[in-house]
């Protein structure tokens, strides 16, 4: 019987064996020579007309904050709640405890005025 680590081992070398063989293949199938012009990965080829940190004004950056912060609330709060059948009162005093923090985090956000759009 093969270890573990040799399973391992012997899947990362066929996994290796096969993305080289499809790299070759790629190549031997279409030798295609693009040109700089259509190396650029912008808008198809043409050179950019402004800077991408220049696109969006400053104050969307909060309110995306924001909802990144929600996001990552609902990334926790899936997997909670398998454990809050096992652990219980535990886990709910844990989850009060990082929707507070959360919802501080709102209170400032909207003491900031992040909310308000103008």
């Amino acid at each position: 019987m093969m270890s573990a680590l040799a399973a391992v081992l012997a899947v990362t070398a066929v996994a290796l064996t096969v993305q080289a063989a499809a790299l070759v293949r790629s190549e031997w199938a279409d030798p295609f020579v693009s040109t700089a012009p259509q190396r650029v990965p912008f808008l198809g080829g043409n050179e950019p007309a402004t800077h991408a940190w220049s696109r969006f004004h400053v104050r969307y950056y909060p309110m995306t904050l924001v909802f990144v912060a929600f996001e990552m609330e609902m990334m926790f709060m899936y997997p909670w709640a398998v454990v809050f059948i096992e652990e219980g009162a535990t886990a709910l005093v844990e989850m009060g405890m990082f929707l507070t923090i959360l919802g501080v985090g709102v209170v400032y956000a909207y003491k900031e005025r992040v909310f308000s759009w103008q």
